[in-house]
């Protein structure tokens, strides 16, 4: 299995670096497929300010210069500065541009965000701050799911661990696993756990994408992964509590590793 999968990151970086959009002429645009030409340029824009060519303080070029640097017009600029000041990535004002902002300003709840944060040079610590993340999150979530869950939601938690075990390839396998804890936050209960989870599927998908590529014991995981499964689906919350520490603590070893 481990030789036959797909290099996920490979694939992104296609993404991020092929075909060209619409109206943009760069060969490194993101392309968004089917967005529109503001969008994939707000994509550009965003990616570059999240992997470091713009830091924070650095007032980015006019529209006229984006406008020839990418082949746009300077509405479908606005449209993109716009974009990235929702997310909190820029501010704008009159006679001085736009600016990158702070940091700690960013909405990295976004799923851009998360999206271009994943692929940046600072990957790792990326991966880390999703792992402590869950640290945070997942074992009450878990328990909460444990006593909570409905026959519906735990359907769709035994479905998406057994597919993990069948998966033949990366992908699968991580697209399985990111499903399996989606699906655990919705069986907790909690209303604020299902939209905060759905926009950390971006940070999830890379997590086990990484995780799964680092992994020797593939059988192991899957062990840990099904145990969890088990307390929920026989409603043990403080068994499957320390299941989901188990398994958070066998990740944090491979990425200690790394």
């Amino acid at each position: 299995m481990r030789d036959a999968k797909p290099n996920k990151e490979e694939s992104l970086g296609k993404a991020a670096s092929g075909d060209r959009p619409g109206g943009v002429r760069r060969a490194d645009a993101a392309r968004i497929p089917g967005s529109s030409v503001h969008a994939s340029l707000a994509s550009e824009i965003g990616l570059r300010i999240v992997r470091g060519d713009y830091p924070p303080g650095t007032i980015l070029p006019n529209e006229a210069k984006w406008s020839e640097t990418f082949s746009v017009s300077r509405s479908a600029v606005r449209e993109a500065i716009k974009m990235l000041m929702a997310k909190s990535l820029l501010a704008s004002r009159p006679k001085i541009g736009s600016w990158v902002e702070p940091k700690e300003r960013w909405n990295l709840l976004d799923r851009d965000v998360l999206a271009w944060y994943a692929t940046s040079p600072d990957r790792e610590v990326f991966l880390k701050t999703v792992q402590e993340f869950r640290h945070i999150i997942e074992p009450e979530a878990t328990a909460f799911a444990a006593m909570r869950r409905t026959d519906e939601r735990m359907a769709e938690i035994s479905l998406a661990c057994r597919e993990m075990g069948a998966a033949t390839s990366l992908q699968e396998r991580t697209r399985a696993d990111t499903r399996f804890h989606l699906a655990i936050l919705r069986a907790s209960g909690n209303d604020l756990l299902v939209p905060l989870g759905v926009l950390i599927e971006s940070a999830f998908d890379h997590l086990f994408a990484y995780t799964t590529r680092e992994i020797d014991d593939l059988n192991h995981a899957q062990r840990l992964h099904e145990a969890i499964e088990k307390n929920i689906r026989l409603q043990r919350p403080d068994a499957a509590r320390n299941a989901v520490r188990k398994l958070l603590a066998n990740t944090d070893g491979v990425i200690r590793a790394r």
